[in-house]
């Protein structure tokens, strides 16, 4: 099943410890509807502070808007996070943040390790591109400019911030990707489960 998610209507609600908002991009619950397997989110964050704990979670996150910022995992520091570069680290770390200069946007893929393997990539080009994949579930986030994107003979159309999720596939999938500004910002993630 293909789905175009639109910026507009993801969900938007508070952070874990109240320190902030997010925007629910896409939840995939099990059984238990207060637990998920994945989620993709949004988040903005304004200052300096600690992170919200996910304990048995994975957590993928990388910088949208933004100058960037330091992260303190666990005691130890991160690199500089600029735009577009992901970093990783355990949902029960503790975990704070040091903005680099102001406020910033950033892009999440939280998820649980023992039911969910998970790839991340940024696809920052000026050429199409042309990805092929089996996994189960397909997320493309477009954080540039309008992009066009082929899939199974379907063409969709991505404004900024949308989100094309592709779901329950069972064979491989060409995802051909490409924009009229020759230049384009996608984060493509995919996700299969290992039960």
């Amino acid at each position: 099943m293909i789905k175009l998610l639109k910026a507009q209507d993801y969900i938007k609600m508070p952070w874990k410890n109240g320190a902030g908002i997010t925007e629910e991009v896409i939840k995939v619950t099990d059984y238990n509807i207060d637990n998920f397997l994945w989620r993709v989110s949004i988040a903005d964050i304004k200052e300096d502070g600690t992170f919200s704990s996910f304990i048995g979670y994975q957590r993928i996150i990388s910088v949208l808007e933004g100058k960037g910022m330091v992260l303190e995992v666990d005691g130890k520091l991160s690199r500089p996070l600029s735009t577009f570069d992901p970093f990783a680290f355990k949902g029960e770390s503790e975990v704070s943040c040091k903005l680099l200069k102001g406020p910033l946007r950033d892009f999440n893929l939280i998820y649980n390790p023992l039911s969910i393997a998970a790839n991340l990539q940024w696809i920052v080009n000026e050429q199409p591109t042309r990805i092929f994949t089996n996994a189960e579930d397909i997320v493309l986030f477009n954080a540039g400019d309008k992009v066009t994107v082929n899939i199974s003979n379907q063409e969709i159309v991505l404004e900024h911030y949308d989100t094309l999720w592709v779901t329950n596939q069972d064979d491989l999938k060409e995802v051909y990707i490409t924009t009229i500004t020759n230049s384009f910002k996608c984060c493509f993630i995919s996700l299969t489960s290992k039960n």
